[in-house]
C-alpha cells in the first residue's frame, strides 16, 4: 500500500497543470473558488474516478509542513482545496485574486443539489453507524431522489489486508461517482492516498461534513462564514477538543509565514 501514497500517479486523463495553485508551507493549494470547482467536477467526474481531493485548512497545512509524507499525500491527489479562510487569504495576497474559501460541507451541498439532475451516485465512508444512518435519512429528505448507493463505518482499529479488500469490493460493486470520506484529518487523507487507483469514484475527505448533514452539529451562520469566522463557531461548539489544536497550529502557521516566507 505504501507505494500508492508516494508515486503521484493521478489519472492519465487529467492534466493537473490546468488547476491553478498557490504553494503554502509546501502544499499546492488550489487557487480556485466554488464556482470553478463545481464546473470542474461536473466536467471531469468520470475521468476522476479512483482519485482524491484533499479539503485543506491551517491544521492540515501545518501538519504537512511538519510531516513530509503527509505533505506528499496532500500534493499527490488531484488537488487540495482551500477549506480554511487563512489559506485563501494568503493566496489572494500572493496574487490569486479569484481564490476563495471552498469548504468541504459547501462542496457537498453544491453537489447534492445537482445530483438528481446529473444522476450522481454517492457512497459514504467513515464516522459511526448511527451518524451515517442519520446522514442518509436527512439527505433523502432534503434532496428527494438522491442516489445513495452505499455506506460503511469502519471499526476503530487498523484493518488487515483481507478486511480492506472487502471494503474496496463493497465500494466498487456500488460503482459510485463520489466517495465522501469522513474520518477526520489526517486519517482520511492517508486512507484516500492508500486507495488511490483502487476504488471506483472520486474520493473527497470532508471531515465534519458527515456531522453537519446528519445535523449532529450546526454550521456557523452565513455572516460568520463570509468573515472567515467559522473556526470560532466550531471552537464554541467543541472547546475542549479544538482549543489546543487551534492555539498550536494557528500560531505556528502565522509564525512560519512571517519568519520563513513559506
Amino acid at each position: 500500500m505504501e507505494e500508492s501514497i508516494f508515486d503521484g500517479q493521478y489519472s492519465k486523463y487529467i492534466d493537473k497543470s490546468e488547476i491553478p495553485t498557490c504553494n503554502i508551507l509546501g502544499v499546492n493549494i488550489a487557487a480556485i473558488n466554488m464556482e470553478w470547482l463545481i464546473e470542474y467536477l461536473v466536467t471531469n467526474i468520470k475521468e476522476l474516478s479512483g482519485e482524491y481531493i484533499c479539503v485543506s485548512n491551517v491544521f492540515t497545512t501545518v501538519t504537512s509542513y511538519e510531516d513530509e509524507k503527509y505533505c506528499r499525500i496532500q500534493n499527490n491527489g488531484i488537488m487540495a482545496i482551500p477549506d480554511g479562510g487563512p489559506l485563501s487569504t494568503v493566496g489572494r495576497h500572493r496574487g490569486n485574486k479569484n481564490m476563495k474559501r471552498t469548504t468541504g460541507p459547501g462542496v457537498m451541498g453544491e453537489i447534492f443539489e445537482i445530483s438528481v439532475k446529473n444522476n450522481y451516485r454517492h457512497f459514504f465512508y467513515g464516522s459511526t453507524p448511527e451518524t451515517v444512518e442519520k446522514l442518509v435519512h436527512k439527505l433523502k429528505d432534503r434532496y428527494p431522489g438522491i442516489n445513495i448507493v452505499g455506506s460503511y463505518s469502519p471499526p476503530f482499529k487498523k484493518l488487515n489486508k483481507q478486511e480492506d479488500l472487502k471494503i474496496i469490493e463493497l465500494i466498487n460493486d456500488a460503482n459510485p461517482d463520489f466517495i465522501w470520506v469522513g474520518l477526520g484529518a489526517p486519517k482520511q487523507e492517508r486512507w484516500m492516498a492508500e486507495h488511490q487507483g483502487k476504488v471506483k469514484g472520486l474520493m473527497l475527505g470532508v471531515g465534519a461534513g458527515f456531522d453537519y448533514y446528519a445535523e449532529n452539529i450546526k454550521r456557523a451562520p452565513e455572516w460568520m462564514q463570509r468573515m472567515n469566522l467559522e473556526w470560532l463557531y466550531r471552537l464554541m461548539q467543541e472547546p475542549r477538543r479544538l482549543f489546543g489544536r487551534y492555539l498550536r497550529t494557528n500560531t505556528k502557521f502565522i509564525w512560519i509565514l512571517l519568519t520563513k516566507k513559506k
